[in-house]
């Protein structure tokens, strides 16, 4: 694989995370989250650098490399450790641990799931490095309060549902990530809106906190739904909206047992709905 070959998966390893493959999509989301935290861009750019090098080493099948399938993961882990813990050393040891653990079981996933792996190599991965990191207490755990607000903003529930995705809490750097969805493809993008928006009316229908709506918690899971079901076709709308439902109903339980969810809501829920419509698919 040439370097620029290499460079390109990065990209496309950054860029799948919202289940896209194109590398200008790589580069405005790259783009947003610089805009957001020098410290998650690094991270992030560590994080694809070292998902797609270590299959390149382990000479891993190579079409999947270049398609940035052992990038996207890695990437997430590094932005939730350092989103979670900040730029401290026990947070940069468990980011690279927890990217290379996510590469192998993206790998295992890939030769024995018969279903898309999405983002559940970086749940798991995260989920372990982080129980480690608490269990021995190498780092404090960042909190912050939620807004005591009365009033729903769209703008910012919307805009914050897209770029949670990428642990983002800006208006600016969410609509940044929207473009770069948007350039991919715009079916996905109103998808990606269509889920934001969905898990904000599930929410209000529900009385949720409206804190937490308008920093888009309730939404983040719905947009990956809804991108995931789309097979940019409109005629997927009532798979994607099922999907969005209950991933927003997941999101708030595993919130109110203390839960960190990250995109098992989003993962859980997608399968769930997959198997149904692969059921309902088969010929009688």
């Amino acid at each position: 694989m040439t370097v620029k070959n290499f460079i390109e998966a990065c990209f496309k390893g950054i860029s799948q995370v919202f289940l896209i493959e194109n590398v200008i999509t790589g580069v405005f989301f790259l783009s947003g989250i610089f805009y957001h935290s020098r410290c998650l861009g690094v991270g992030a750019v560590f994080g694809a650098l070292v998902g797609t090098g270590l299959a390149l080493l382990l000479r891993y099948k190579d079409d999947d490399i270049r398609l940035g399938l052992y990038g996207y993961n890695s990437t997430l882990v590094w932005l939730a450790i350092l989103y979670f813990f900040g730029l401290t050393i026990p947070a940069l040891i468990a980011s690279f641990l927890g990217a290379i653990l996510s590469v192998f079981i993206t790998n295992i996933m890939r030769h024995t799931w018969r279903l898309p792996t999405f983002t559940a190599p970086f749940i798991v991965s995260t989920w372990i490095v982080m129980s480690v990191i608490l269990t021995f207490r190498f780092a404090p755990l960042q909190t912050s309060l939620l807004p005591n607000v009365n009033t729903i903003s769209m703008i910012s529930a919307l805009s914050l549902g897209i770029g949670q995705v990428m642990f983002l809490d800006s208006v600016v750097a969410g609509a940044i990530l929207l473009v770069g969805i948007l350039v991919g493809s715009r079916v996905l993008g109103l998808y990606a809106l269509l889920g934001a928006a969905l898990g904000v009316a599930v929410s209000i229908a529900c009385s949720l906190p409206i804190g937490m709506m308008n920093l888009g918690l309730f939404g983040f899971n719905g947009v990956l739904c809804g991108i995931a079901l789309a097979e940019r076709k409109w005629s997927q709308a009532y798979w994607a909206t099922a999907a969005i439902i209950v991933s927003t109903f997941m999101v708030y339980g595993m919130l109110k047992v203390g839960m960190i969810s990250l995109t098992s809501p989003f993962v859980i829920s997608t399968w769930g709905l997959l198997l149904i419509k692969r059921r309902f698919q088969r010929p009688f």
